[in-house]
């Protein structure tokens, strides 16, 4: 610890260029200090001021040191907060922007709030593409790949992107097998909130290498509605396999066209970067990591 305390009072000096004002800010007398600097020089075996009696500079080694040891004395600052934050209760209020998809995280935030009763949690659902910092959230979940270097990332997990529809319709309509026989098809599609545009299918392209022209029967922004719709034999819709799950395990919805439309998707969860993560941004980020499933 003599050695560290050493290495404080060098950071001081080098940085006011004065014993009186570093012994001041340190609340010792300015003897001290370059007894301590001394000691320090003879310990390295180098010079690490060049001392006049107007001025002290740091030496070329000075300077290395300098750079060096603000680097780990950040890191033993850092060591201790962090430390300091894991003792404490996550609480306060936990601003979250999320997707548009309630039936995946709802059971689960449910949970978290048991479990951190001291955190008020302020959720925001929204396929617009927030800017974190600049509106003030704490996390955003998200799906695709991060892109904001600002942010702090990490993985919740994978789903895919899959064409079904009910029994029901197929035996009225037909099954499709290609992109071709979809034309005669009713199609049920999301529109993104922010763009206008309609989400693209995953299907192949077409010879021209441009993605291929659905009908549009139906268009909305929300999941829930073309599940409902694709469920009362609507038409086809495209939907993340998550949403779906029981429906397709117990026969009411179906896959269409399985070996060509199928488009694999990622949630992540992103928080602003920085040495330190509040107690509740890092239990919501852990609680969400280990309990919100996705198909692989």
């Amino acid at each position: 610890m003599d050695s560290l305390n050493a290495f404080v009072v060098f950071v001081q000096v080098a940085e006011t260029r004065s014993f009186v004002a570093a012994g001041r800010l340190l609340g010792v007398s300015a003897s001290a200090v370059g007894k301590s600097v001394a000691r320090l020089e003879e310990k390295l075996g180098v010079r690490l001021f060049h001392r006049s009696t107007r001025s002290i500079t740091p030496t070329a080694e000075g300077l290395l040191l300098l750079e060096r040891s603000r680097r780990i004395l950040a890191e033993i600052e850092a060591a201790q907060t962090e430390l300091s934050q894991a003792s404490s209760a996550p609480r306060g209020r936990l601003r979250v922007s999320l997707p548009l998809v309630s039936t995946l995280v709802l059971p689960v935030l449910a949970d978290f709030m048991r479990e951190y009763p001291e955190i008020q949690l302020d959720l925001d659902f929204s396929d617009r593409l927030v800017d974190v910092i600049d509106e003030g959230f704490d996390a955003v979940v998200r799906t695709g790949e991060p892109a904001d270097s600002r942010l702090t990332a990490r993985k919740l997990g994978h789903f895919q992107m899959v064409l079904v529809a009910s029994p029901e319709y197929l035996a009225a309509h037909g099954t499709p097998r290609n992109v071709q026989d979809l034309q005669s098809h009713r199609c049920l599609h999301f529109r993104w909130p922010h763009s206008g545009k309609l989400e693209a299918w995953p299907l192949p392209p077409g010879a021209d290498g441009e993605p291929p022209t659905v009908p549009v029967s139906m268009v909305c922004n929300n999941i829930e509605t073309r599940a409902c719709f694709a469920l009362q034999g609507r038409g086809i819709a495209c939907l993340p396999d998550f949403a779906i799950r029981e429906p397709l395990a117990d026969g009411r919805l179906v896959r269409v066209m399985p070996g060509q439309a199928q488009r694999e998707g990622v949630f992540h969860i992103l928080w602003p970067a920085g040495r330190h993560v509040a107690p509740k941004v890092r239990a919501l980020v852990d609680y969400l990591c280990a309990r919100v499933f996705v198909f692989s």
